[in-house]
């Protein structure tokens, strides 16, 4: 009887090598597929509502009246996307001063017992769900701006302060990251000039890492871009431009939630709303854009 010889241990390295390289290639190829097929399905479903000639491109961008059900229905989208880059440059630039800060503080003041305090502070806002920060600026915020100020409480300043929170985390890590990634040795350089520890962090640590805290900065206005519950709750749902921070507004993520649930496939008030999230999906690809452009010029 003949015995099959036994495999040897570079075979059977080439063996696992093959298998492990299908299995990524197959990964890959599968996360690609998904990717497309979602790109083309939004794509389609948003396009539609210009090619069936029920909405022109230039109203459904710029026209400011949304009102679907009307004896004649219009399609104005612009309150909305006005209403979402409103809320979200006003977030930015609340939490932007104040992550840098953290992030500073973590990293250049105290980074001994300060990333101790700090750190699990911010995991754990990064692992709040969404809904709780809806009703927390239901609970706190929208008394303490009714109280305050003019208005209802609810509005454009309640759902930026709820989103300047939610992104806290995303920009302080990113930042964090940069600062302590900057070589050593160009702070020893400004320390020997006679440069102080604050003029250091002005003019050397801050302008060096810039870009890459722009790209925490970028990141955190993607996540407040294309967040609805915490800002559903608390912004008013109204389909109209604000005039102050104190009236209520709409996002697009807020009306596509609150309105795809209610319209029929195929009826141009989905196909509206379809528009809508090809406009949010054309947003993430420039911030992702931005982002990019950002790590290129900072590696440089």
């Amino acid at each position: 009887m003949r015995v099959k010889p036994k495999k040897t241990r570079i075979e059977k390295h080439h063996l696992e090598d093959f298998v492990g390289r299908a299995y990524m290639s197959f990964c890959v190829l599968l996360l690609i597929v998904i990717i497309v097929s979602m790109v083309y399905f939004v794509a389609s479903k948003g396009i539609s509502t210009f090619t069936s000639g029920d909405v022109k491109i230039s109203e459904f961008l710029f026209g400011t009246k949304w009102s679907p059900e009307g004896d004649t229905p219009s399609y104005g989208a612009f309150p909305f996307i006005a209403g979402s880059f409103l809320v979200t440059l006003i977030a930015a630039l609340i939490a932007s001063p104040l992550s840098i800060c953290a992030a500073l503080f973590m990293t250049e003041i105290v980074p001994g017992w300060g990333k101790k305090l700090l750190q699990p502070v911010i995991e754990l806002l990064s692992g709040i769900p969404s809904v709780v920060y809806g009703f927390v600026g239901l609970s706190v915020i929208v008394p303490f701006l009714r109280n305050t100020f003019p208005g209802q409480g609810i509005g454009v300043a309640a759902g930026a302060l709820v989103l300047s929170v939610m992104i806290l985390p995303t920009i302080t890590s990113v930042a964090a990251d940069a600062l302590a990634s900057l070589p050593q040795n160009l702070k020893e350089s400004s320390f020997a000039l006679g440069a102080t520890r604050w003029q250091t962090i002005a003019r050397v640590i801050l302008p060096t890492t810039f870009p890459a805290i722009m790209t925490g900065v970028v990141l955190g206005m993607a996540r407040a871009f294309g967040e609805a519950l915490a800002v559903q709750m608390v912004i008013g749902n109204a389909p109209f431009v604000p005039k102050s921070l104190f009236e209520s507004a709409s996002t697009l993520t807020s009306v596509i939630t609150l309105s795809m649930g209610n319209t029929t496939m195929g009826s141009p008030q989905n196909n509206a709303l379809w528009s809508m999230a090809l406009v949010l999906m054309l947003m993430t690809f420039i911030f992702v854009l931005l982002v990019r452009m950002l790590e290129r010029r900072n590696k440089i």
